[in-house]
């Protein structure tokens, strides 16, 4: 679990500006409705147009700001020099689907988070740099437009009833285990925020051909594979860095069912129940389901 923020401070790739710290913020820019990439159609036989589909484009956060440190202008260069390090990291910068986060928080609201990358790192002046005060232009590039909620919540379900308890006595007919599928595990996943949560999904082995369903959209992640007990499956919906990984490395897309859409594979506000199930699994078996709830502003 990251720390909490206090209000009115800012953690743009790790280095934390705002209240409280050397670098003073004031303007703050893309907190509203993100750009959009609309599809509409001009009528070719009169006025007006049809309205095609609205899309959200990149959502992007400029931040006007200032490094203060009264008469110690080396301290103001260290701040500078930490923020264009986090611009350049390379582990993000130069690998494809590579996002760093930006968090944030307002008054009244816990910390929130956006991801994509810090694309502008733009000292404005440097004519008051001998008095330690350096004028800043920071934009960062929100891939998702979300804002998500910066703690995860985790749901961890088992496929063998191993270890689950028996029956209690007295038994009464006709018995059942309450689940019409015996080998299908279910879980309640709760999303606190008001727009679909992207799900992150590890399924480790042994186990063959897993079967993943959200019962209350119907939607459903297929997979025509075999794992074994050393092997685990990392599947991510969110936008940008939609992929199915065996080991982290082996691409497993082809694998996938056509009914197994990772776009439309969500968790949408409130409570809902998730299944899973597959074959020849041991009490190893598991499926990891981590998701943080999402917002449509702070």
């Amino acid at each position: 679990m990251t720390a909490e923020l206090a209000e009115w401070q800012i953690e743009v790739a790790g280095v934390l500006i705002g209240a409280g710290t050397d670098v003073l913020v004031g303007e703050v820019e893309g907190l509203g409705v993100p750009e959009l990439r609309t599809q509409d159609v001009d009528n070719p036989v009169g006025d007006g147009a049809f309205p095609g589909v609205d899309l959200y484009s990149v959502r992007t956060i400029r931040i006007e700001a200032g490094i203060r440190t009264a008469g110690n202008p080396a301290a103001a260069l260290d701040v500078l020099g930490r923020l264009q390090r986090a611009a350049d990291d390379p582990a993000v910068r130069t690998s494809a689907g590579a996002q760093s986060v930006l968090r944030l928080r307002w008054p009244g609201r816990t910390t929130r988070r956006l991801y994509g990358r810090l694309r502008r790192v733009e000292a404005t002046s440097t004519a008051r740099t001998l008095h330690g005060w350096i004028p800043l232009d920071l934009e960062f590039a929100a891939l998702d437009p979300r804002f998500h909620a910066d703690d995860a919540s985790a749901l961890t379900l088992a496929l063998s009833a191993d270890g689950l308890g028996g029956f209690r006595a007295p038994l009464v007919a006709p018995l059942t285990t309450g689940v019409a599928i015996p080998d299908e595990r279910r879980g309640w996943v709760r999303n606190d925020g008001d727009l679909p949560a992207w799900p992150s999904l590890r399924i480790t082995g042994p186990c063959t051909d897993p079967r993943i369903r959200h019962v209350e959209s119907g939607e459903v992640i297929e997979l025509s594979v075999t794992l074994r007990s050393d092997e685990h499956v990392d599947i991510e919906t969110r936008p940008g860095t939609r992929w199915i990984l065996r080991d982290g490395t082996g691409n497993l897309a082809p694998a996938l069912s056509p009914a197994s859409r990772l776009d439309t594979f969500v968790i949408p506000p409130g409570t809902t129940e998730i299944w899973w199930t597959a074959r020849d699994h041991t009490n190893a078996t598991r499926l990891a389901v981590t998701w943080r709830a999402a917002y449509a502003a702070l």
